[in-house]
């Protein structure tokens, strides 16, 4: 018969294998968000501090104690502690959840066999002493991020076979398709809004598919192929993300697209591309893929895309600014609280449009549309039906008025130097109450990530009444550029959450104001 101490020996056993899965789930959702990337997820986690996490402090000291204090006080605290631990990990709610995807299953039950063979191990060289089981778990759950990177490392070969053969099925159907027209769109920021609008206005006469969400890596691409591509589909817009060289012309040899529109080269991922030099030759990879029968469309407005010269296909260029070797301009930008009124201007046309989106930012990505439109032969009359009908696209510069009369500007997707400071300036044009900013600050910027974000502080003084700062990552910079602009302190507040910030906002808030959402960092960062 079994004692006291041993039963709950093997409880604590039962416990902290649950406990451990919890852990790996939460580890792969880690690496899920870093795109299965070793390097891309030790970069994380060293910046995240998370070896020296109380979590994991605590994972170690209940190991020592089991491990050398075999009492049954001391099984029965640790068992509390993991059952404690168990329902926080259960409980705990992620803006971005895990999705168990066949790799993520893949990738977790190797993380399980490799710890099932870990702890027979250590149960057979501690001569089978039944306590080495739960420590050897313990040990595991304070070192699971290295078991993180091994089982990612040890199924690298077997994911890019299956990657393989999933990519030759996308190129096979794609091959069978011959008089499609495939639409690349890549740009460091606009790309999504752009793919949206793009296919708004050519669904009014093509049967159009587009790249859904931000299905915009090269799997992302074969994945929409393989299981929604139609053989009655005549244009596919496919949506091109990058985080370093080579990830573009990947994509391009999978589709190999014949038009291409560059929606912006800006300071954005400088952690993964280092200078804004090669996201230039990243974005650019798109130019470079086309056919010598292909149309590059191309944004002017930003440096890096005005002066890159590309002579292997015919180029439209576009600018609401820069607008010397455009050709093609947006004039007569009225905004009013329905939208915008503009006109589009190039090649001897001129097409007056009426939109409800709002924002220099969403004009530009109109325009890269509208010129595409323009190209594959959509009437005028269409075009101005489709854009007149275009619904801002969620949580980038999207407009929505509560019942209690607050204005909502939703940029919440993602943040950068030129797209905050256009949402500052449709804030700023907002005077009918409080301007209120609610932002985590913008990521991923490399060495210039706290100069930007103190620059960021000094235009939120200019635009803003109230400025509500979330989280720690940029606090001190953001804080820093709000201050030296001599900002009125008790409207400036520092919260740890958008929870936080919501109550906040409950206490302030009066009808006629206005709240800009920028920025909504992924659970990565704190």
């Amino acid at each position: 018969m079994l004692s006291i101490y041993a039963i709950s020996i093997l409880l604590l056993t039962v416990v902290t294998a649950i406990y451990l899965v919890m852990r790996y789930r939460t580890d792969i959702q880690m690496m899920q968000q870093n795109s299965y990337r070793n390097d891309r997820y030790l970069r994380w986690w060293r910046s995240n501090k998370d070896s020296v996490r109380i979590s994991r402090m605590i994972d170690f000291i209940i190991l020592l104690a089991v491990a050398f204090v075999h009492t049954f006080i001391v099984a029965l605290i640790a068992l509390a502690v993991i059952i404690f631990k168990l329902v926080i990990l259960a409980r705990k709610k992620y803006k971005k959840p895990l999705v168990m995807t066949k790799r993520a299953w893949r990738l977790l039950i190797t993380m399980i066999v490799t710890s099932v063979i870990f702890c027979l191990g250590a149960y057979c060289g501690a001569g089978y002493a039944y306590t080495a089981i739960p420590v050897a778990l313990l040990l595991l759950a304070v070192l699971s991020w290295m078991l993180l990177l091994f089982s990612n490392w040890m199924m690298h070969p077997v994911e890019a076979a299956i990657n393989k053969m999933y990519v030759d099925d996308a190129k096979r159907i794609l091959a069978q398709m011959p008089d499609m027209k495939i639409i690349g769109i890549t740009g460091s920021y606009g790309k999504t809004s752009t793919k949206h609008y793009l296919y708004r206005i050519l669904s009014e006469q093509f049967d159009v598919l587009m790249t859904p969400g931000s299905f915009n890596t090269p799997m992302g691409v074969v994945r929409t192929v393989r299981e929604q591509l139609k053989p009655y589909n005549n244009v596919f817009i496919v949506e091109m993300g990058a985080k370093q060289p080579g990830d573009i012309k990947e994509i391009c040899d999978i589709v190999h697209p014949q038009i291409g529109i560059i929606t912006a080269v800006g300071e954005q991922h400088l952690e993964s591309f280092k200078t804004i030099e090669n996201v230039q030759r990243t974005k650019f990879e798109l130019a470079d893929a086309l056919p010598s029968d292909g149309l590059a469309v191309l944004n002017d407005d930003f440096e890096y895309v005005a002066n890159r010269k590309t002579d292997n296909v015919k180029t439209l260029r576009y600018a609401i600014k820069r607008t010397a070797n455009a050709d093609y301009k947006a004039t007569d930008i009225e905004y009013s609280a329905h939208g915008t009124k503009f006109t589009i201007e190039g090649n001897g046309k001129t097409l007056q449009l009426e939109t409800k989106l709002v924002g220099e930012c969403n004009i530009s990505n109109l325009m890269g549309a509208v010129i595409v439109a323009i190209e594959l032969g959509v009437s005028d009359e269409r075009i101005r039906y489709a854009v007149c009908k275009i619904e801002q696209v969620e949580h980038r510069l999207n407009m929505k008025r509560t019942p209690g009369g607050v204005t909502i500007i939703d940029d919440a997707f993602n943040s950068n130097p030129d797209g905050s400071r256009m949402a500052l300036d449709v804030l700023s044009r907002m005077t009918g109450g409080k301007r209120i900013i609610v932002t985590p600050g913008m990521i991923e910027l490399g060495s210039k990530q706290e100069e930007y974000n103190r620059i960021f502080g000094e235009s939120i003084a200019k635009a803003c009444d109230v400025a509500i700062i979330v989280g720690q990552y940029n606090r001190d910079a953001i804080v820093s550029g709000i201050r030296s602009k001599k900002f009125d302190e008790k409207n400036l507040y520092t919260v740890e959450s958008f929870t936080e910030a919501q109550k906040v906002l409950g206490t302030i808030l009066r009808q006629g104001d206005t709240v800009l959402y920028e920025n909504d960092l992924p659970d990565t960062f704190k």
